[in-house]
C-alpha cells in the first residue's frame, strides 16, 4: 500500500504588519494536520523550545500560540504550498510548489527568514530565494524523528539566535 498523499493547501501565514522574522517549515506533518495547526505532533518540540528560549510559557491551544507569534512578532509558514509526500517524510517529497511569500513579506517588516530542516532549507534555496533575496538562516528540525538523533540541549542553542535577532 502506497501510504503517499498529495498536500494540496497547508495552513495559511500566520503574521502581522509587525513581524520581524520569518521561520519556515516544510510542509504539515500527518500529526500537525490532524491537530489543526503547526507543529501537533505531541513529541514535536517546536513549541517547547521557543517557550524556553523566551522564558515564558506559550499554552496549549491555537490561539494562545498565535498570539505568543504575535506578541514576539514572528511570522510562521511553510516553504510548500503543495507537494506529494509518503506520511510525514521530508526526504520523500516530490513534486513541490513554494508558497509565493512576496506578498507577506511586503506586508510585514520581516528581514530574516528561518528554515526548520535541512529539506526546508534546501526548497527554500531553489525555490523562495530566487524570489525573496533573503538568504535563509538553516535551524535543525525539531520534529520526533530528529530530535532522536539531535541532543534537546543543542536545538535550544540553535533557535537562541531568534531571540538574540529580535532583542
Amino acid at each position: 500500500m502506497d501510504s503517499s498523499r498529495k498536500v494540496t493547501q497547508g495552513f495559511g501565514p500566520i503574521y502581522d504588519r509587525e513581524s520581524r522574522i520569518l521561520i519556515l517549515g516544510t510542509t504539515p506533518s500527518v500529526a500537525s494536520v490532524k491537530q489543526g495547526f503547526y507543529y501537533g505532533h505531541s513529541r514535536n518540540v517546536f513549541w517547547r523550545v521557543l517557550a524556553e528560549i523566551f522564558d515564558e510559557s506559550i499554552g496549549q491551544s491555537k490561539e494562545e500560540k498565535i498570539a505568543f507569534l504575535h506578541r514576539r512578532h514572528i511570522a510562521l509558514w511553510d516553504v510548500l504550498a503543495s507537494c506529494d509526500i509518503k506520511g510525514s517524510s521530508d526526504s520523500s517529497i516530490k513534486e513541490p510548489v513554494a508558497n509565493d511569500l512576496r506578498p507577506l513579506l511586503s506586508e510585514t517588516k520581516i528581514n530574516i527568514v528561518f528554515t526548520t530542516g535541512k529539506k526546508a532549507t534546501k526548497l527554500y534555496e531553489k525555490l523562495c530565494f530566487p524570489l525573496t533575496g533573503i538568504e535563509a538562516i538553516s535551524l535543525p528540525s525539531t520534529s520526533p524523528a530528529n530530535v532522536a538523533n539531535f541532543c534537546y540541549e543543542d536545538i535550544v542553542r540553535h533557535y537562541r539566535i531568534i531571540k538574540e535577532v529580535l532583542d
